[in-house]
């Protein structure tokens, strides 16, 4: 499972994996709890490898940032998204030190982190785009 198959549906907590798609949208499994649930195509769905963060000169891949991230905690989980705001810049900081600070919010950075940590109790491990996976395997 690569990040081309996690989407975020607005309004809807969480990620999700995609499945397949239907006459009237796509059918996706919550990485949270596991449910299959169909999603109609009025929702706005974005895939994570789609996402990218504002930094001073281009934009980093959101896959970037997790392997950043993934890198620094040794595969572990990241610091609590709830932690103070102070905390939550200064981790970013560390990870993208030139990292956009008027267009990324405190609200960007506790998403990336919730979701960071969501992908990693799914047990992903990797978060290179498929394709560079594959290259480096061989």
């Amino acid at each position: 499972m690569g990040l081309e198959k996690i989407i975020t549906i607005a309004n809807k907590p969480g990620l999700y994996e995609y499945k397949a798609q239907t006459n009237s949208g796509l059918v996706v499994r919550s990485l949270e709890n596991g449910k299959t649930l169909p999603i109609n195509l009025r929702h706005d769905v974005s895939m994570l490898s789609e996402i990218a963060i504002y930094t001073q000169v281009d934009e980093i891949p959101l896959g970037e940032v997790f392997q950043k991230i993934y890198e620094k905690e040794n595969g572990g989980k990241a610091i609590d998204p709830k932690a103070s705001k102070d905390k939550l810049t200064g981790y970013f900081e560390e990870i993208l030190p030139d990292y956009d600070k008027s267009r990324v919010y405190n609200s960007h950075i506790k998403k990336v982190l919730q979701w960071y940590n969501l992908l990693i109790d799914s047990g992903m491990t990797s978060f290179k785009k498929e394709e560079e996976a594959a290259t480096e395997e061989e």
